[in-house]
């Protein structure tokens, strides 16, 4: 019997073993990928908390000009309904005036030509009038903080921003319950553990029942 218990015992160290190593694995590889990510959204998230302690000033840029008659002219086929700026007309904002249409699609009516450009920490419209040409472009910069904050939300960040951020909680879940994992496999020798544990649970949970209403 005493070969067979120590077999055992021997089986249930090595799969101990192994999960251990496993779970170290993975902990240690979601932290890594985990790691500015994290450090990112808990700055902002203390500066988002406290936003309107922070003040900005914000940086205004208002240009007024007439787009070129030959230029116009592409303007004069589209009516209504929504889509993007005519090549030439984007390559003519970018060379003349540094504005970045890129392939947004402008808003189109009868006398006017809308686009909205807003981005992390800023906001920016173009309008041109279709009977003259007159062009009216403003941008509004907030800052770098603004632009992180907005990063934090996912802003107007754009397709890769909001791809990041789904990876970056993927791994932060993964990074999470290996660590929960491993709390587990090492809480008989660690009997602070499990209170401690509790008590991030029913901290947070305490604040939302008993203070936001």
């Amino acid at each position: 019997m005493t070969g067979v218990d120590d077999t055992r015992d021997s089986a249930a160290r090595q799969r101990r073993g192994y999960w251990l190593r496993t779970l170290h694995q993975w902990h240690w590889i979601s932290a890594a990928v985990c790691l500015v990510g994290m450090l990112l959204f808990a700055v902002t998230g203390i500066t988002l908390n406290h936003a309107a302690r922070i003040e900005a000033t914000p940086t205004v840029v208002h240009i007024n000009d007439t787009l070129p008659a030959t230029l116009l002219k592409a303007l004069a086929a589209r009516t209504d309904g929504n889509a993007e700026l005519p090549a030439a007309v984007v390559g003519w904002l970018r060379d003349t005036h540094g504005i970045v249409a890129g392939t947004r699609e402008a808003e189109w009516s009868e006398d006017e030509v809308y686009l909205s450009m807003p981005g992390p920490g800023r906001d920016a419209w173009l309008s041109i009038q279709k009977a003259d040409g007159a062009l009216e472009y403003e941008r509004t910069e907030r800052g770098a903080l603004a632009w992180l904050n907005d990063l934090h939300k996912g802003r107007n960040a754009g397709t890769a921003w909001s791809w990041f951020i789904d990876v970056f909680a993927v791994a932060c879940i993964v990074f999470t319950l290996t660590g929960l994992f491993l709390l587990w496999l090492h809480g008989r020798q660690r009997r602070a553990t499990w209170p401690l544990v509790a008590l991030g649970l029913l901290i947070p949970l305490l604040l939302a029942l008993l203070f936001i209403h």
